[in-house]
């Protein structure tokens, strides 16, 4: 019979679908033919076209003249740095302010086709860098509140260009689902007096069935309330509430986490679309002992219909332990 569980940091609901339960091979997708070139003449993003983006912010090399990751702004940005940014109102009831904002995209390596999964882990390595050291110079901005690192891979997940590419947007608010994650974190630290996700850590380790990998101080999992077939997190062991409070020696477990988890992502269910978010704390929470930064990744295997729009709680098809057992053992 159906299950409905609950995500012990985040009190959503879930309702797992037994009774349409699938086998985890039954999302696996058919192979496609098409083979992605390692240049495309005219993609923005690949060597040669750097007069198509806007001035990079910053960029690494291999030390023969050539980029191996550049930083740029985004071309089309959802928000914009050079706006004042104060609130106002319409009639005492309309609230509006200017898009203030900082939005950057970071195009993690010349190779058309190179990306997580397919990398080797130094090349994860200097992506997680970069991620680290732009989250670091927009949190010192006192106007920004959150500062957000995601990824889109393919058309389903919304990406518009191929070419291997992260974004960071800075904003001046904290939005309300993720103001409704922080204090569900703080209810629990108050209520024991320790991290909700320290404490998942120490369960799941306890189960051990949810667990797909554990990687140089960082655990893999399938949550045990997992909104889509093979949602998986990464935790890091150790607690910090902010992505940015990473140690520098943490950064090659990590990145070695994200890119063998993707990897394996990537070939058991044959290239799927996914969305990757960093959830962090927000800017001046540092040292905060409520929350615990992680990295959530959302397979496109499946679309949200009515149901989950007008009731917010997903159905999954899919067994988080059943999925967990297959990623670990492929």
């Amino acid at each position: 019979m159906p299950e409905i569980r609950q995500n012990p940091a985040t009190k959503e609901w879930v309702i797992i679908a037994t009774e349409r339960a699938k086998r985890p091979e039954d999302f696996v997708a058919e192979e496609e033919e098409y083979t992605i070139p390692d240049y495309l003449e005219d993609c923005p993003f690949c060597p040669g076209n750097e007069d198509k983006t806007p001035p990079e912010i910053m960029s690494y090399g291999d030390g023969n003249g050539n980029w191996t990751l550049r930083v740029v702004p985004n071309k089309f940005p959802a928000l914009v740095p050079h706006v004042l940014g104060e609130r106002e109102e319409d009639f005492d009831f309309f609230r509006r302010m200017d898009g203030l904002g900082q939005h950057e995209v970071i195009i993690e390596t010349p190779k058309h086709n190179e990306s997580f999964g397919t990398i080797d882990d130094a090349k994860a390595l200097e992506i997680v860098t970069a991620y680290r050291e732009r989250y670091l110079a927009l949190s010192e901005d006192k106007r920004f509140k959150l500062v957000k690192i995601f990824r889109n891979q393919g058309k389903a997940a919304g990406t518009s260009l191929e070419h291997p590419h992260s974004q960071i947007v800075a904003t001046p608010v904290v939005p309300l689902h993720i103001r409704h994650r922080l204090e569900e974190a703080t209810r629990y630290y108050d209520n024991h007096g320790k991290c909700v996700f320290c404490r998942m850590i120490e369960m799941e380790r306890k189960e051990g069935e949810r667990i797909v990998m554990e990687e140089d101080g960082f655990v893999v999992i399938q949550p045990f309330a997992a909104r889509v077939p093979f949602e998986t997190w990464i935790l890091p062991l150790d607690h910090h509430a902010t992505f940015g409070e990473i140690p520098e020696q943490e950064l090659k477990g990590f990145a070695r986490a994200l890119n063998r988890i993707l990897g394996r992502l990537m070939s058991i269910l044959h290239q799927p679309a996914y969305n990757l978010v960093v959830r962090t704390a927000p800017s001046g929470e540092e040292g905060e002992e409520y929350y615990h930064w992680h990295v959530q990744i959302i397979p496109r295997l499946t679309t949200p219909a009515g149901f989950e729009l007008g009731t917010g709680v997903y159905i999954n098809t899919a067994l988080p332990e059943i999925t967990a057992a297959f990623t670990r053992e492929s």
